[in-house]
């Protein structure tokens, strides 16, 4: 099928970017106006602490200045990720850019003064001026990091490094996505096939083993021929990590990293614990793949192979949406009709056409309604990306409802729990509804692999991180041979005796673009394995489960991701969510191994 060209594209199936701005003009006058007032705040550096009034305006014109910013970047790559061809949009996105730098350039100074003020005097002011009380959650998290925040001219010195600090990951970025050249690749009839970041995923997706070889072999010797470089170059992050933590005087660059959301570090190490107690079932789950593949070594390379072969399920967007209404009935009528409200305003850009961006996302901006970008080609998977996306959106829609903006994002540590979470009602109800034993096999399938993918794999990927930092804030050198050592024991640890542990996988490491963002990736197991918990909850509570869920969902950032889930009914400081995922994950074994004797 032809891809269309983007003003081809059927406007039925298209977002409608006119409910951020009308038109293009529109946007650059609202853009000229915010360059203008952004100056407006660097006026107020000398004053704004020195009373309860002086902090009111500063913060309000700080945050009416990032509203209307965030709409302004919102609608500029929004129009160019719909087509990344167009230079107009091009140019505008890259505006937003260097508009967003100033503004954060000019604010700069905003936390340094409010950190240096005695927790007694912001409590006064809070006395003082009802309109502060607004911001009590958001001055209680900068005044949480005093000890860590330095002076204004040391913040200032920091903030300067911002451009050298990033360089591990920039340098990165150009070795993985610009200077690295795969060969091609044959499969059992000899036929080649382009190796890419892209296409790598579906060849290890595909049936013929020879394809899957070649593609595991051909990537990993390539990434092997840059391994010092790589190293080199993760070994510098690391140590920018340790530094920034030593000189912010944290006790390691972990609890830096989890200070920001308020995460108490015993969260990392129980998820590590509690995967590893559970171990056993993922070392049942690769003899159940070798039995079901009937291969006599199960190697690295047949991890993504399907199981369930020759099934032809295609699902139309339109009966996608439908599905995905169904299977989120249980959620009551206030969060469907929010959903149908999605469906029918035009928040989705469906299909693809020529330079849209690919994969998908929810975004949008305060004051207006979320958006969702797709990619939808009629698979069981598209169907369970509406489901996943519409979950950010209406966490998006709901906190907008009741949220001043300050508090209208999400942090990292739950961002991921509303997406999920719909994911999982949606598998829930096609594995009770669905009668073809083919089809109930490989719903069982994707589950689980959800489960290795995510609460495994990424868990592993956090204990990587753990154990590099260690390694070097105690002297270790991050040598390539090190770094692979560790990892190749990891992967020995995570999928056990029946599988080979092929040599190519020690260098898997050095293809992780989330190293770079330090004790980023444990976020999508805790996430994971809360949305499990939350769904499974829904399911069997009912209503009250709903009412504390819709409760979550209407939050936003207002509290720490820790106390909004202990609202929700999910405590992440013990195991229990971790474990209590790992049942269901247990489940579906039982069932697959049921089905597959």
């Amino acid at each position: 099928m032809k891809i269309p060209e983007r003003k081809d594209a059927d406007k039925k199936y298209t977002w409608r970017t006119e409910d951020l701005f009308a038109t293009d003009e529109i946007w650059e006058q609202h853009y000229n106006e915010l360059d203008k007032k952004a100056g407006k705040i660097e006026e107020l550096q000398n004053t704004c602490t020195k009373d309860a009034a002086s902090l009111l305006e500063c913060l309000k014109l700080y945050n009416d200045i990032c509203e209307e910013l965030d709409r302004i970047y919102v609608y500029a790559y929004m129009k160019f990720h719909e087509d990344s061809t167009n230079s107009k949009y091009q140019q505008l996105s890259g505006k937003a850019d260097t508009l967003a730098v100033k503004i954060m350039s000019a604010s700069s100074f905003i936390v340094p003064k409010i950190s240096s003020l005695p927790a007694d005097t912001i409590k006064t002011y809070m006395n003082e001026c009802d309109g502060l009380k607004i911001y009590e959650h958001f001055l209680d998290s900068i005044l949480r990091q005093k000890e860590h925040t330095l002076s204004e001219a040391e913040e200032k010195i920091l903030a300067a490094t911002d451009e050298i600090s990033s360089a591990p990951q920039t340098i990165f970025t150009m070795i993985n996505e610009a200077d690295m050249e795969f060969p091609l690749i044959k499969d059992s009839e000899g036929n080649e096939h382009s190796l890419s970041h892209g296409t790598y995923v579906s060849y290890l997706e595909s049936s013929d083993r020879t394809l899957r070889k070649n593609a595991f072999d051909a990537l990993y010797e390539t990434y092997l021929k840059q391994k010092n470089t790589i190293a080199a170059t993760y070994n510098a992050s690391v140590k920018k990590d340790i530094f920034y933590s030593n000189i912010r005087k944290y006790s390691s660059a972990l609890e830096s990293a989890l200070e920001d959301d308020n995460i108490p570090i015993p969260v990392y190490d129980q998820l590590i614990n509690a995967v590893h107690e559970s171990l056993p079932l993922m070392y049942r789950y690769v003899e159940l793949r070798k039995k079901l593949l009937g291969v006599d070594e199960l190697h690295m390379y047949d991890l993504y192979a399907p199981l369930v072969q020759d099934i032809d399920w295609k699902i139309p967007f339109e009966e996608a949406k439908a599905t995905v209404k169904k299977a989120l009935s249980v959620m009551g009528k206030e969060y469907t009709d929010a959903l149908q409200l999605g469906f029918d305003g035009s928040w989705i850009d469906v299909y693809e056409n020529k330079g849209k961006r690919s994969g998908a996302y929810s975004w949008g901006a305060f004051g207006g309604h979320p958006y969702v970008l797709l990619n939808h080609n009629d698979t069981v998977n598209s169907m369970f990306t509406v489901a996943h996306e519409m979950g950010h959106a209406l966490h998006s829609y709901f906190t907008w409802k009741k949220q001043p903006f300050v508090y209208s994002g999400h942090k990292i540590f739950v961002a991921e729990v509303a997406s999920t979470c719909n994911e999982a009602l949606l598998m829930e109800y096609l594995l009770k509804t669905e009668t073809d034993s083919k089809k109930q096999l490989y719903l069982i399938n994707y589950f689980m692999e959800q489960f290795r993918g995510t609460l495994f794999r990424q868990t592993m990927f956090a204990e990587f991180e753990k154990k590099a930092h260690e390694m070097s804030a105690n002297g270790v050198p991050l040598t390539c041979e090190n770094l692979s050592a560790m990892y190749h024991d990891l992967n020995k640890l995570y999928f056990g005796d029946s599988i080979v542990v092929d040599d190519y996988i020690d260098i898997e490491w050095a293809r992780i673009p989330h190293f770079y963002n330090a004790y980023y990736v444990y976020q999508y197991a805790t996430g994971y394995s809360a949305a499990i918990a939350l769904s499974r909850g829904i399911l069997n509570e009912g209503q009250p489960a709903v009412d504390r869920y819709l409760d979550f969902l209407s939050k936003g950032s207002s509290e720490y991701s820790i106390d909004l889930l202990k609202g929700a009914g999910v405590d992440m400081t013990s195991e229990k969510p971790v474990l209590d995922a790992m049942k269901v994950f247990s489940e579906l074994l039982d069932k697959m191994e049921k089905l597959t004797k």
